[in-house]
């Protein structure tokens, strides 16, 4: 399949700004890399959060999630490499796999964990919070869960690959994940060296880029390239055009965008609403076991 070329009234995403995660903690003790929620980058409406996790040595992970609470987004865990353990105070209990996802809508509240599910090992993958908004915060939670099997490859010309997890590419291919509330594209992409890349968005949704491997340059605002290479992150300005050329590199990335809500944001811990009334309200609920 021959890659789609642009044309004159494209408006072309170029890179706003690019940094790397930084080293941080969480459940109980898990060693990952905190790259959107970090000071630089505190949130990217609607993206509250994204971690990435990769490690093969068991004292960063074993010790996992254990039982902790969400109210008002919703949490997509995808893995490139290991098992993870799922289980919810609803009943809900499943494992994600490699190359699997799961998109889990807390909504009003879930208490849930997420565990290893192997003791040596690479364990490697990213989770994204999404908001909800407000008038949405409040419903019944909801589970989307594929396995590798479920998500569509994309082949183009080249040797180029994507899976489509949500959203629909300019060629046809429908992601297993919807969310009309934000309306999410989330693209994983390789791209062998020596080959281009280039996808429609939706001109108004805010995006992101994460390299996973290799690495490559990218046209920035000042029509400059900006190098990326592992584990950076490059914010996308708005357009309905985004195009890559892998270099010297093969390269593989997330491409991630989403509708911006453009609400008030308040935050507490695991809970995200849109007032610090309704945080305190969270926490004295969970207290109260109505989660």
């Amino acid at each position: 399949m021959t890659m789609p070329e642009p044309k004159n009234d494209h408006v072309l995403r170029r890179v706003s700004r690019a940094f790397k995660g930084m080293p941080a903690t969480d459940g109980a003790g898990v060693e990952l890399t905190r790259v959107i929620g970090q000071p630089v980058l505190p949130m990217l409406d609607p993206f509250l959060l994204l971690d990435a996790f990769r490690s093969d040595k068991p004292e960063d992970y074993i010790a996992g999630f254990p039982p902790h609470p969400h109210r008002g987004f919703e949490t997509v865990t995808y893995l490139l490499a290991g098992r993870m353990r799922h289980k919810d105070n609803a009943g809900h209990e499943g494992v994600i796999e490699p190359g699997g996802i799961q998109w889990m809508t807390a909504g009003k509240g879930i208490v849930h964990s997420e565990m290893p599910e192997q003791e040596n090992g690479m364990l490697e993958g990213f989770q994204l919070w999404i908001n909800l908004p407000a008038d949405h915060k409040m419903d019944k939670p909801v589970y989307q869960e594929y396995t590798s099997e479920r998500i569509p490859t994309e082949s183009r010309g080249g040797g180029v690959e994507l899976r489509v997890i949500s959203g629909t590419t300019s060629q046809g291919s429908t992601g297993p994940v919807l969310q009309p509330l934000t309306d999410p594209l989330y693209l994983d992409v390789k791209v062998p060296s020596g080959q281009d890349f280039f996808e429609t968005l939706p001109e108004s949704h805010n995006a992101f880029l994460y390299v996973i491997a290799g690495s490559v340059s990218i046209e920035n605002e000042e029509g400059n390239l900006t190098s990326l290479g592992r584990d950076d992150l490059a914010v996308l300005t708005h357009g309905n055009l985004f195009k890559l050329h892998a270099d010297r590199d093969d390269v593989r990335f997330l491409l991630v965008a989403g509708r911006p809500l453009k609400e008030p944001v308040a935050r507490g811990g695991p809970f995200v609403m849109n007032t610090k009334a309704e945080i305190l309200q969270a926490f004295e609920d969970y207290r109260q076991g109505v989660f």
